[in-house]
């Protein structure tokens, strides 16, 4: 089989990951993988380094002819019947539908995933788009319902058995949840882009009723210097740097969840998915989480995780101190986490559904994971 993943953005993101390990497990399945992407080395290094052939188009979005000829070459070289482009924005899958016919390859899948919670755009142009996209992927149930919000009570634009909701997964080897570490204080982390929305400030107001205790909060991510200057006064301000261990160049998340007790993610957004929180199921980490995304679709508070209201720092801090202080029932949620993303969420899981769409081995009335 031929898989091209449409790659059109100049910064890495969760969507780019989540393409990169798709490529990189088919690739591993003897296919052959190409990502078209914009000529972003940020994006371009990632892609390179996992072995995936790399090809360069603008990728500028509806209005961008140049990109369509260009993938349209790559189409016309695919032996009948092998073909799978794979978008992950409906503005691409325009362009690759307008390949599609200029290599006159009806033969060729296109498949698309919706990764955010927003709203579909009823345009003429749009439910043209919707129509002839031969798979719709989206990452929960909450994504879907978000997108179909624009048309109901009528149903959305979406010929039938062509809607699948999957979870996302990790492309990481099968191992064993480690244990908790046996030396030092109990630790906390935060893992994920350090930006607005993302709740730190929570998590450093919620550290101020927790100085009593002998933890620690490891906040590991990426972000503006700007937004971290903010966050360090923030925390400066309240009396409790001291707390916090930053870690802005952590490259293996799960290598430091290994570290950590337990996991805080308290997100403001409401996220489509929320991979991180994934990564501590993995684990066998307990966490503290908010369920305004799509977070309540695989945890369940009190048996896999604690959930919490966004922005409350005292409810936050109740549930930390509630993991901090209670080894037993970090280790309950832990493995509570761990069973249910073997049975439900495992890479082998997610690979076997992504490989149905790819091959369309689907029923005629679609399959809705």
């Amino acid at each position: 089989m031929r898989l091209i993943h449409l790659i059109s953005s100049n910064h890495w993101g969760g969507a780019w990951q989540y393409a990169l390990d798709l490529c990189s497990h088919f690739l591993g399945k003897g296919w052959k993988v190409t990502a078209l992407t914009c000529d972003a080395k940020a994006v371009d290094d990632r892609f390179r380094g996992a072995g995936v052939g790399l090809r360069h188009a603008p990728l500028r979005g509806l209005f961008d002819p140049a990109s369509a000829l260009i993938l349209s070459s790559m189409l016309k070289e695919i032996p009948a019947g092998e073909g799978i482009v794979h978008v992950h924005r409906y503005r691409d899958a325009f362009t690759a539908l307008l390949a599609r016919r200029l290599a006159k390859r009806p033969d060729i899948r296109v498949v698309a995933t919706r990764h955010s919670v927003r709203r579909g755009r009823d345009t003429r142009l749009f439910r043209r788009i919707y129509r002839n996209v031969d798979a719709h992927i989206f990452v929960s149930h909450l994504a879907y319902g978000a997108f179909r919000t624009t048309w109901e009570p009528a149903p959305a634009p979406l010929p039938d058995g062509r809607v699948h909701i999957i979870h996302n997964s990790l492309n990481l080897p099968d191992s064993p949840a480690p244990g908790e570490p046996e030396k030092g204080p109990v630790t906390a982390m935060y893992h994920g882009p350090l930006v607005e929305g993302k709740g730190l400030e929570t998590i450093i107001d919620a550290l101020v009723s927790l100085r009593d205790l002998k933890m620690r909060m490891k906040i590991c991510g990426k972000g503006s210097p700007d937004f971290l200057d903010k966050l360090r006064r923030r925390a400066m301000t309240r009396g409790v740097m001291e707390m916090i261990d930053w870690n802005t160049s952590a490259k293996e998340a799960e290598s430091a969840i290994a570290e950590s007790h337990f996991g805080v993610q308290p997100s403001m957004e409401r996220e489509a998915f929320g991979l991180e929180n994934l990564r501590y199921m993995r684990c066998g980490r307990a966490q503290v989480c908010c369920a305004n995304g799509a977070q309540r679709e695989f945890l369940a508070d009190g048996v896999t995780a604690l959930f919490v209201p966004p922005a409350d720092a005292h409810a936050l801090a109740e549930a930390m101190r509630r993991l901090a202080s209670d080894q037993t029932l970090r280790r309950r949620l832990g493995e509570n986490a761990r069973k249910e993303f073997d049975i439900r969420l495992s890479w082998d899981i997610f690979t076997r559904r992504m490989r149905k769409i790819y091959y369309n081995e689907l029923n005629i009335e679609g399959e809705i994971f």
